[in-house]
């Protein structure tokens, strides 16, 4: 696959392709952190992972593993920890039991159904080892990645799109060549402090050349109301930055991309900030957003919507 620049040409209205000598490989891999120990939901987490949390009828991590398959991934890679045998169980073949029972009861449909989820895709899983923060799961999954683009996103949050988040920002990856992040508007003042903001110049409508990320820096300090969140598409030079990173790294500092990706930046390495259209993000990393979450996903729901429509109209407003 090439890079593809549309030139119009000015002695006419003829546009010619030029087709750069760069290749720009495919994004066939992704890389799920699901390594947190869910804190905010104990004692519900003590046994199972808050990435098997339910959305009605699926657990949380499959949607995001859904929509990277919708999106072209073939492999996907799941960093877990100690406690997440379940989110491998979950990906893998329908235990003979189960298989026995839904026959006996001409379950076929629900057969099915399961069969299908452990064909979505390659799954490797790798236990997670190194210091506290999102760049370990990277690392962990470097040799797994090699020299290819890939995404990177989280197993508790997400933005459900049209056309998938992942497909659009792999669509500008086609384009450029360049790391992309997932980015939408924040509204609220509390998101200033919980997400990190975009300092950059805008390159067209929707996508900005970032130039930094501030962290969590409250509404009187961001640059803009441009946030970072939930997924990027990294190119492989990522991993070099990270090495660097993790050898400077302070005792007791927690590792996070950021630092690496701000290096690339500084290098001139393109970090493109795609503010995903018509999206939606939803956070179920902590209790209210989950509800939040699973009422609207109970109120989308083809078979439940409706009369679950009904019981919420029901009950008494405080």
């Amino acid at each position: 696959m090439h890079k593809i620049l549309l030139k119009r040409s000015s002695v006419s209205s003829r546009v010619t392709i030029a087709v750069m000598s760069t290749t720009i490989k495919p994004v066939r891999k992704a890389v799920i952190a699901a390594a947190g120990f869910g804190t905010r939901f104990l004692p519900q987490t003590k046994a199972m992972p808050k990435e098997m949390l339910p959305l009605v009828d699926k657990p949380i991590i499959q949607y995001i593993v859904e929509e990277l398959v919708q999106s072209g991934i073939e492999d996907i890679v799941i960093v877990t920890g100690y406690h997440k045998r379940s989110v491998e169980d979950h990906f893998d073949h329908t235990s003979a039991e189960l298989r026995a029972n839904l026959k006996k009861g001409n379950k076929i449909e629900l057969l099915e159904e399961t069969r299908k989820i452990s064909q979505l895709a390659n799954f490797a899983y790798i236990r997670q080892k190194g210091p506290y923060g999102n760049g370990t799961p990277l690392l962990n999954a470097e040799h797994l990645i090699g020299d290819e683009p890939f995404i990177y996103t989280f197993a508790d949050d997400f933005v459900v799109a049209d056309p998938l988040r992942f497909r659009q920002m792999i669509d500008v990856y086609a384009r450029t060549g360049s790391s992309v992040l997932t980015c939408i508007r924040v509204k609220d003042d509390e998101d200033y402090k919980r997400y990190g903001i975009i300092a950059g110049e805008q390159i067209e409508d929707g996508l900005s050349r970032v130039r930094t990320i501030i962290e969590k820096p409250g509404k009187e300090n961001a640059p803009s109301n441009l946030a970072s969140v939930s997924g990027y598409l990294f190119t492989p030079e990522i991993f070099g930055y990270l090495h660097t990173a993790l050898t400077e790294l302070q005792a007791g500092q927690e590792f996070y991309q950021q630092t690496a990706m701000q290096a690339m930046i500084d290098d001139g390495q393109e970090i493109i900030a795609c503010e995903i259209k018509n999206g939606r993000y939803y956070d179920t990393g902590n209790k209210l957003e989950y509800l939040k979450t699973v009422v609207e996903f109970a109120l989308a729901h083809p078979e439940l919507g409706e009369d679950f429509r009904a019981y919420i109209k029901s009950l008494s407003v405080v």
